[in-house]
Order: C-alpha cells, then sequence, then structure tokens
C-alpha cells in the first residue's frame, strides 16, 4: 500500500472547495427560489454558472472564509481580484457590468429590467445564503443602506428600484407577501414607476 502525504496545505483547500461548492450551490438554490417568484425562472438556472470556472473557482477556494465573498477577501489582501474582473465581465446581474464612458470618469447605465431583478434575487440569495437562520428581511435593507452610504456607481433608476423593493419586502415579511411583491407584474410595475419618477427629476434638474 502506498501512503499518500497531503499537506496541510493541500487540505485546507480540498476542504474549502468543498465548502465553496456548496455554498455556491446554496446561494443559486436561493436566487432560484426568487427567480421563480418574480417570473424569470431561466435566469435563476443559469445564475452565477461563470463561479465555476477554473478562474473564478481556484482563486475563491484560496480567499474563502465561509462568512462573505472570496473576492472581498482577495481585495482586501491583493488590491484587485481576477476572479471579480472575470465575473463581472460575464454576469450583466451585476450593475458594475453597466458602465460607460470611462475615459470620462464613468458612467453608470440603467439596468434592464431582467437583469435588476436578477441582481435583487442575487442579494436575497447571498443574504440567504451567508445569514442562514439569522436571515432576515429587515437585515437585508439595513445591509443595502449600509452599502449605498458608502457610494455606488450605480444607475439612480436601478438604484431607487432596489431600495424600494427591499423596503417592501422588510414591511411585508409573510410568505404570501413576500410572493405578491416579488411577482413578475408587481416588479415590472415598481421598475417603470422608478423609471418615471427618476425622469422627473432629471427633467427637473
Amino acid at each position: 500500500m502506498v501512503n499518500i502525504l497531503i499537506n496541510e496545505n493541500t487540505k485546507k483547500n480540498i476542504i474549502n472547495g468543498l465548502k465553496h461548492f456548496k455554498l455556491i450551490c446554496n446561494h443559486k438554490r436561493w436566487v432560484l427560489h426568487y427567480c421563480n417568484m418574480a417570473g424569470i425562472t431561466w435566469r435563476g438556472i443559469k445564475h452565477d454558472l461563470s463561479k465555476f470556472t477554473p478562474t473564478e473557482f481556484i482563486e475563491s477556494v484560496k480567499y474563502f472564509d465561509g462568512h462573505r465573498s472570496p473576492i472581498d477577501v482577495c481585495k482586501e489582501a491583493n488590491g484587485v481580484s481576477q476572479a471579480w474582473m472575470h465575473h463581472k465581465g460575464r454576469n450583466t446581474h451585476h450593475y458594475e457590468y453597466w458602465q460607460d464612458n470611462f475615459d470620462k470618469g464613468g458612467h453608470p447605465v440603467q439596468m434592464p429590467f431582467e437583469d435588476a431583478v436578477e441582481m435583487l434575487c442575487d442579494y436575497l440569495g447571498a443574504g440567504r445564503a451567508y445569514s442562514g437562520k439569522n436571515f432576515s428581511y429587515v437585515n437585508e435593507y439595513e445591509w443595502w443602506k449600509n452599502k449605498i452610504s458608502k457610494g455606488i456607481a450605480m444607475h439612480p433608476q436601478t438604484q431607487m428600484f432596489i431600495d424600494t423593493m427591499l423596503k417592501n419586502l422588510m414591511n411585508n415579511t409573510e410568505p404570501y407577501r413576500v410572493a405578491d411583491y416579488m411577482c413578475y407584474n408587481n416588479c415590472w410595475y415598481t421598475y417603470k414607476r422608478c423609471e418615471e419618477e427618476y425622469k422627473k427629476i432629471h427633467d427637473s434638474n
């Protein structure tokens, strides 16, 4: 019998790889749950498949800690994440994808409806995956308010849409109410209402 010696670093990578794979699948499960509510089931099925590519998966295993995104951990350590550069360029549900005019300082573009809804589902799915039993729509809205308080390069209409949806979910946490607010028609109505409100504000300026 040949004894195969595995050093501690290799053991850690194997364990973290399994944990990260499980976390991705749990996140995708919740994103699909919300996307199905919103009537964009196919978006939930194909959500974040690029996370299984070597460019994203290997780096994420290296910086995995189980409590927050490995991308954030990697950025703190190195100032940049190659996994994130790869991910945001291939997944249109990230507002960072919708940027233009970089030579003039950058300009956020309004996200198309289904991309904005998938981003909402992504936020909710991440909250479910990382918080587990401690998840609540109140905590999710507090996370959002903290995120935007630091300034984000998201189009004002898109930001208004996410804020309105998360606020509604925070105030209506019963499962049937969540289903009502997350349905396709309500998402579309909220999206268009925010679009009209943004145009009013923009035109007045």
